[in-house]
């Protein structure tokens, strides 16, 4: 008896119906394998995150209370040592001091790029042109900056010959970088034309943002741009500029590239990263130095954390 080809027969009508329940649901072996698919592509990132970060990071507090000099095997626990070191050595928490000149160069740097971006948001002349030169210092690198500026500033220099031809003796004018009154003024006015175009984008991209509708509103109730600014704009960005802050003052802490260069913290210009990197490298303190990052770590965190509690997150409904 010869057999009889069999064929496939289709699935009955309610199988078909449970397979589709089952996909649209989410529960079938095709859609919980492509729930796990993104959860994949975050392992490598997970782990370079963990290598090159957190872990670093554990090691710099077991490192700070230690009394490791960079190249010793053996590591003694001092426990708090290096962190009253830091906070009862003069020469150490001038660094502080020495912040508040960058401190207080960034509030006049977010002032200038707020005035800057709200004027260049309105109907200005050229306004393209003076957009690219404000960002353009931020495009350059932080070398060449601070070269630029130790020929700007050196005897003869460029300022000098500017003043010369305003009027002024020769030999009137100060030592710009070898004043330990005038060189962190100095430095600090180097920081702002570099980093004002930073801030200038942040200001200029929020205040875009705000809807043109709102501003044509109060024009056609009698506001002027003053008022404008004060009861539109300064609301509508108010989340940049307190990202702002937080970023002010972790550059003014973190303040490295321009006066290493430029001075290498001579004449009482060194700042809190340079006094890190030379208490590590130079003085082979590298517990003290840890120590020191904690100290920066910290504070930022102290200071992020005064910032949400002073100024909270609101939504901003300007409509």
């Amino acid at each position: 008896m010869s057999a009889v080809p069999t064929t496939a027969r289709p699935l009955s009508r309610p199988r078909r119906l449970r397979r589709t329940l089952r996909a649209e649901r989410g529960t079938g072996p095709a859609r919980r394998g492509w729930r796990i698919t993104p959860w994949l592509f975050l392992v490598v990132p997970v782990v370079l995150l963990g290598t090159f970060t957190y872990i670093p990071v554990l090691n710099m507090f077991w490192y700070s209370i230690t009394d490791w000099n960079g190249l010793s095997k053996v590591k003694h626990v001092v426990g708090l040592k290096n962190y009253v070191s830091f906070f009862t050595n003069p020469a150490l928490s001038r660094v502080f001091i020495v912040s508040l000149y960058y401190m207080a160069a960034s509030v006049v740097q977010m002032a200038l790029a707020l005035y800057f971006a709200t004027l260049l948001s309105f109907n200005t002349r050229f306004k393209n042109v003076f957009k690219g030169v404000i960002f353009f210092p931020y495009l350059i690198n932080s070398v060449a900056v601070a070269f630029i500026f130790l020929f700007f500033f050196q005897p003869g220099g460029t300022l000098d010959s500017v003043l010369t031809g305003l009027g002024f003796a020769q030999s009137s004018l100060p030592q710009w970088l070898g004043d330990p009154a005038l060189i962190n003024v100095s430095l600090a006015g180097t920081a702002v034309w570099r980093y004002l175009g930073l801030n200038f984008v942040l200001f200029l991209g929020a205040i875009q943002s705000i809807p043109a509708g709102i501003y044509e509103a109060a024009e056609l109730d009698g506001a002027n741009r003053w008022q404008q600014f004060r009861h539109i704009i300064a609301p509508g960005i108010k989340p940049i500029i307190s990202l702002s802050f937080i970023l002010a003052i972790a550059g003014s802490l973190s303040a490295f590239e321009i006066p290493f260069i430029m001075t290498d913290g001579a004449n009482g210009s060194t700042t809190f990263v340079i006094q890190t990197v030379k208490s590590a490298f130079q003085f082979n303190r590298v517990g003290l130095a840890s120590a020191m990052a904690v100290i920066l770590l910290v504070i930022v965190l102290i200071v992020t954390w005064l910032q949400r509690l002073v100024v909270p997150d609101e939504k901003v409904d300007l409509v």
